[in-house]
């Protein structure tokens, strides 16, 4: 079972659409990925939707090699195929995506060589939750907590006791996303949340000092 460390663990999903970069330009999304990984980020999911295979493996490539001699994982959005060849730690799944069991029966099928490869489920209420933990998923992302434009298609926002709910419920990590920002992050955490996942206070942090106060603050939360 994954341990969370004391303090929150930090998930940076991507999203280059939010940046305003052109469908095939990678450079400046790959400098977000490099900036997020000096700074401390524990995660950085890989959530390009759009992507042809060929360009999605490309650029999930060039961000495991980015991390490759530092302390933050890889996870790549719905393709398991493209995380495996990337050589990522894990992939993260909506519900859309494989179903968790059938990942951790592939998982298990080469134990030797797969055994700290992570899987990751999007979860929107306290039944998929327990279904994500019980398929044999390591960790879930659960949201939206608070009101966001990137997660609007979810349903309102869940709120802070919902999400208290879901962490209570199960005995895996609990990521929440959805409008989390340094003002509210604390309420997550003390609602039970393992650690936060977001895009835009990452991605809009203006400068590598920036976001590593973001971090700083993030990371002296500390969970009970």
């Amino acid at each position: 079972m994954l341990t969370p460390p004391d303090s929150p663990i930090l998930c940076y999903v991507t999203d280059r659409k939010a940046l305003g970069l052109e469908s095939n330009s990678f450079a400046q999304l790959l400098a977000m990925i490099r900036r997020a990984i000096e700074t401390g980020v524990d995660w950085i999911q890989v959530r390009e939707k759009d992507l042809s295979g060929r360009e999605l493996i490309h650029l999930a490539q060039e961000a495991v090699a980015a991390a490759s001699s530092t302390p933050t994982k890889i996870l790549v959005n719905d393709r398991l195929d493209v995380a495996v060849a990337a050589h990522a730690a894990g992939v993260h799944l909506g519900t859309e995506s494989l179903p968790v069991r059938a990942v951790k029966a592939w998982r298990e099928s080469d134990a030797e060589s797969t055994s700290n490869f992570l899987i990751g489920a999007s979860c929107h209420s306290l039944e998929q939750a327990q279904s994500a933990e019980l398929d044999g998923a390591d960790y879930i992302i659960f949201g939206p907590v608070f009101e966001t434009p990137s997660k609007a298609s979810f349903g309102p926002p869940q709120g802070i006791e919902q999400l208290h709910e879901v962490c209570a419920g199960i005995k895996i990590p609990v990521l929440a996303i959805g409008g989390v920002n340094p003002a509210n992050a604390s309420g997550c955490i003390r609602a039970g949340a393992a650690g936060i996942a977001a895009i835009r206070m990452f991605q809009e942090a203006r400068s590598s000092d920036d976001l590593r106060s973001v971090i700083n603050q993030l990371k002296s939360l500390k969970r009970t």
